[in-house]
């Protein structure tokens, strides 16, 4: 927050802003502080509510906004860990299923049940379910 300050870059300062916002106003509605793992999971959810307002944003032809979210999306990552390849997330996915013996659609919730933790902040939730789910129908 300070750099970006120092820095006068305004449009990271206030995205900075919004993050310590959201996870003050965690720990004071659950009267807790916030450990690095539920901080990860209050950043997870900033960037997939920016991912869905962004697809709305550019469905209605408001680049303008959409560009916002966007920018947001990337400042977010930056608090976040390293992102998955697609590689790394299809072979966790398939040690999983064998983990788990996941026979079908019906097995999902138990291999997003062992996937969910690892992954946490590191890989599109929504894309990991569709390759999962590609995965059990093949």
């Amino acid at each position: 927050m300070k750099a970006a300050m120092r820095s006068g870059d305004k449009p990271r300062l206030g995205v900075i802003r919004l993050v310590l916002a959201a996870i003050k106003q965690r720990e004071v509605d659950e009267r807790i502080e916030l450990n690095d793992e539920q901080v990860l999971l209050v950043l997870d959810k900033m960037v997939k509510q920016r991912r869905e307002s962004l697809a709305q944003f550019k469905q209605a032809g408001r680049d303008d906004l959409a560009e916002q979210e966007a920018y947001e999306i990337g400042v977010l990552q930056d608090f976040l860990p390293e992102a998955l390849s697609e590689e790394e997330i299809s072979a966790m996915i398939s040690e999983a299923i064998k983990q788990t013996e996941a026979a079908s659609i019906r097995d999902m919730g138990k291999v997003m049940g062992i996937i969910k933790p690892k992954m946490q902040g590191r890989a599109d939730m929504s894309a990991v379910s569709a390759v999962i789910k590609q995965q059990l129908n093949s």
